[in-house]
């Protein structure tokens, strides 16, 4: 069990470059669509997907990186969980899925089956907070795909073209 966790994941850096691509071809106006009043608009989605990934693989997880990103604050100042009013342009989203991918993209390279199973605690954040290097990996992977989703209902709605995670 030396490998790295890679082939478990093969296909993320395919949905990260399709959710890229779409959100460089979308305009501010695009960007700034909700899916129902009350909710986050596209750009906050997106930019929270991007800002959790350094959160849970640089805070949660202690991995190197944060630096790198525009989020080097990520449990306190992410958009949408804690800004909706630096609105991200299309550019900087772009810029954010690619720093913050490059952390997952070493991560699958670095950690191997084995090293799943370690316990990370930060008492320091709440005394029963615990969880695997795999429950944050796979937290960090389904939270990108829900909000993929999340983008493709809006995209729907608007009449554009979709993140394509089939292709």
């Amino acid at each position: 069990m030396t490998g790295s966790i890679r082939p478990a994941y093969s296909k993320w850096a395919d949905y990260d470059r399709a959710l890229r691509d779409v959100v460089a071809s979308l305009t501010r106006d695009q960007l700034a669509l909700a899916p129902a009043p009350g909710r986050w608009p596209m750009w906050a989605t997106i930019g929270h997907l991007a800002c959790q990934r350094v959160f849970w693989l640089c805070d949660a997880a202690a991995e190197p990186g944060a630096e790198g990103t525009p989020f080097p604050q990520a449990g306190t100042n992410c958009p949408g969980d804690d800004d909706l009013e630096h609105v991200l342009r299309p550019e900087a989203l772009v810029a954010a899925l690619d720093s913050t991918f490059r952390i997952v993209d070493a991560r699958l390279d670095t950690w191997t089956l084995a090293a799943l199973g370690e316990e990370i605690r930060h008492p320091d954040w709440h005394p029963d907070w615990a969880y695997t290097r795999g429950s944050i990996i796979q937290r960090v992977f389904a939270h990108d795909i829900s909000h993929i989703a999340e983008v493709n209902e809006i995209l729907t709605t608007a009449g554009l073209p979709l993140v394509d995670l089939w292709d």
